[in-house]
């Protein structure tokens, strides 16, 4: 029997390195992590816009790493040099903080379709950091249709409010969200970015006078709010025969079939200046599947998956004007309308610590703590670990969309 030459036996070899490849499912894929906060119908929102992008780019698989202590857990990687490739960002004051760590990477992204303030809070020294994959305008009054009457801007009326303040790591935010609100209400955009960059005080002035006017109004609302999940308050016992709430589409504790058969619906809760927020996503790491799919996300067609898919998301991208449920399409336009100055929320604005402090003083007030003390709490901690951004801070806070 003849021996293969060296030459047949190369060629065996490389035949079957070859169908050794194919019978293993072809080139190795590329993987993008990406540490996210959500959970329920906003986790199927985004992983439905996951599976669109992989469908597209077959060489390449997202790994979503959702975490409820995302504050947290992104510090510990960052400090740890085990970053994700992507990250939702908790906050302006991250971004800052993370840029300023040389940790979070520049992007190659086109957000010109987005309004302000939206693009300008991902933008430090004229390049892009940050996209705004996810907006929420927060500055909305929830009521029943069918048995309440609309309430009017600033005069909720008679009516009991709905609230719970329980969050996990972040309880107390929908607290914070409210205050906040009555702050820019009740003294306007200065003010309100004065104190969301830290140059006013907490314990004087009209951030005083917003925790008293919280108290007020909530009232009877408090009691076991602190107990009650922010999606639950309409539902709990000690919350029966609540009729009002106050927040973004996404936060409501109502079901979402309630919201698409007008049983509840909204009035903006002033007829100058709302308090929006947005998740934003930026980049820690050189990985290229990682720029491929922030770049999809920040695209229009990606947009638009997002936003009718289950969860409310609305987008500040201005070309995505087509919503399955009209009260979110109606909800998305206010965010390019003329007609009212857009402020970013204002602990979203501060830095992580100063805004947990304040998340903290919002369970404690609930909690029946007389707010003089708290407040000047807060004014220490604003003194003492408030961070000082640099000249390049993402700016402005507050922003009109410009009429097109």
């Amino acid at each position: 029997m003849r021996r293969p030459t060296a030459p047949l036996l190369r060629c065996a070899l490389i035949l079957g390195l070859l169908l050794a490849s194919v019978s293993c499912g072809g080139p190795e894929r590329s993987k993008v992590t990406i540490m996210v906060p959500w959970s329920g119908t906003e986790f199927q929102a985004f992983y439905a816009v996951v599976k669109e992008f992989e469908r597209g780019h077959p060489g390449i698989d997202v790994e979503p790493q959702v975490t409820r202590a995302l504050t947290q857990q992104l510090d510990a990687a960052v400090g740890a040099d085990a970053e994700p490739d992507l990250a939702v960002l908790p906050s302006v004051g991250a971004i800052t903080k993370y840029w300023a760590e040389g940790a979070l990477r520049k992007l190659d992204v086109d957000t010109s379709a987005y309004v302000e303030p939206f693009r300008a809070l991902g933008t430090l020294d004229r390049e892009v950091y940050a996209v705004p994959v996810k907006a929420d305008l927060k500055s909305l009054i929830w009521y029943d249709a069918r048995h309440t009457e609309p309430p009017s801007p600033g005069r909720p009326g008679r009516y009991r409010w709905c609230l719970g303040l329980e969050s996990g790591p972040t309880s107390g935010w929908p607290g914070a969200d409210w205050i906040a609100d009555l702050v820019l209400s009740g003294a306007g955009v200065d003010a309100y970015t004065d104190w969301a960059s830290g140059k006013a005080k907490w314990a004087e002035g009209p951030v005083r006078d917003a925790w008293t006017a919280w108290g007020k109004t909530v009232g009877a609302g408090l009691k076991g709010a602190t107990a009650r999940n922010f999606r639950q308050a309409a539902g709990s016992k000690d919350a029966r025969g609540c009729a009002l709430s106050h927040g973004s589409l996404s936060a409501m504790p109502f079901s979402s079939a309630r919201v698409r058969d007008d049983q509840y619906t909204y009035v903006p809760s002033s007829r100058d200046a709302l308090e929006v927020s947005a998740d934003f996503v930026g980049k820690f790491t050189g990985n290229d599947g990682a720029d491929a799919f922030i770049t999809y996300l920040a695209s229009t067609e990606a947009q638009r998956t997002w936003v009718n898919e289950p969860g409310f998301a609305v987008s500040a991208n201005r070309k995505v004007t087509e919503y399955d449920n009209a009260i979110q399409g109606r909800i998305a336009g206010i965010l390019r309308s003329p007609d009212f100055a857009l402020c970013f929320s204002a602990a979203d604005a501060m830095d992580p610590d100063v805004s947990a402090a304040f998340y903290r003083a919002v369970l404690d007030y609930a909690n029946g703590k007389e707010p003089g003390p708290l407040l000047a709490a807060l004014d220490k901690v604003q003194r003492e670990l408030g961070y000082r951004p640099p000249k390049s801070a993402p700016t402005p806070l507050c922003s009109t969309p410009k009429p097109r």
